[in-house]
């Protein structure tokens, strides 16, 4: 009697498990269907990874940095006039220069792999910007991101983040050879041209004013690098002043770069100012590659001195 007993009860305890498994449709008994959705849950889940791997060091992604994942694409504003730098190939379109190079480095760490593999994969999408446009154009979301010779100053940190700086130039001044011109000291009356929305005005004024230089030239802005060096040569202006480094970029045989160099400036990363997540990251990249001796290698690489 009790040997039956033991019996029914162990084949009620089978019905009742063969009953949850058909409540449950079977699927999870099924290696084929459990493999599949293993597998999507892995693809779903690899930019999370990625990102997790070039995050910070306990592997948090923060939101601004996980929108760019999702989006697919970092999108960095660099010069396009700009020799060593960022310039714009005519001929392809690509963008080829320090900064451009620094970008891929920086989607590498976002999306989990190398800087050729960024750029193989185009995980940067490029966009022109100038002097004047390049803040504005960072602050209302259309770029993550600009690296193009943005000089760091107290008054800009105050509506952006920067990153440590990757590159420190000097403002410099280039005139013709045949224009009499030798010295900062032989600059009055003369017009100067800066681009907009640089720092070469006050950089010049407060120069002369500190050295005692009793110069007064006026200032002419003009709408990127490449107009400044066409109105220097058909000397509409007297001088072409920026940074010794892009200067370095327009010399040829009817100018000369002169030995005056002043307001010693440092360019970084710029990004929006409460995206801290991503330049925390960007940061962390910079940081890496001057540690690391990557960086002067890439800045001797593009003949930049």
């Amino acid at each position: 009697m009790k040997k039956n007993l033991k019996m029914s009860a162990a084949i009620l305890a089978a019905v009742m498990v063969m009953g949850s498994l058909t409540a449950c449709g079977g699927s999870s008994s099924d290696p084929t269907t459990a493999a599949a959705k293993d597998t999507t849950a892995a693809a779903a889940d690899s930019g999370s990874t990625a990102a997790a791997d070039s995050g910070s060091a306990t592997g948090d992604v923060t939101a601004d940095v996980q929108k760019i994942i999702d989006a697919g694409v970092l999108k960095v504003g660099v010069k396009t006039d700009v020799p060593c730098f960022s310039l714009q190939n005519t001929a392809t379109g690509e963008y080829e220069g320090l900064e451009d190079d620094l970008a891929y480095n920086i989607a590498g760490k976002i999306f989990g792999c190398t800087p050729d593999e960024a750029k193989e994969k185009k995980l940067v999408e490029f966009q022109g910007v100038t002097a004047k446009t390049r803040g504005p154009l960072v602050e209302n979301g259309e770029l993550d991101m600009v690296i193009a010779t943005f000089t760091i100053t107290e008054e800009r940190k105050e509506t952006y983040n920067f990153s440590t700086p990757y590159f420190t130039d000097a403002v410099g001044l280039l005139v013709l050879k045949d224009s009499g011109i030798n010295s900062i000291e032989d600059l009055d009356g003369k017009v100067i041209g800066v681009a907009q929305g640089s720092t070469s005005q006050k950089g010049f004024e407060a120069y002369v004013a500190e050295k005692g230089i009793n110069v007064k030239p006026t200032f002419e802005e003009f709408d990127g690098y490449p107009a400044l060096a066409a109105a220097l040569s058909a000397k509409n202006i007297d001088v072409f002043s920026v940074d010794r480094a892009i200067l370095a970029g327009y010399r040829d045989d009817t100018n000369k770069l002169l030995d005056d160099r002043y307001a010693e400036q440092e360019y970084g990363v710029c990004t929006k100012k409460e995206n801290t997540g991503l330049a925390e990251l960007v940061d962390g990249v910079v940081t890496d590659l001057k540690d690391s001796g990557k960086l002067a290698e890439m800045i001797k690489d593009w003949g930049i001195e």
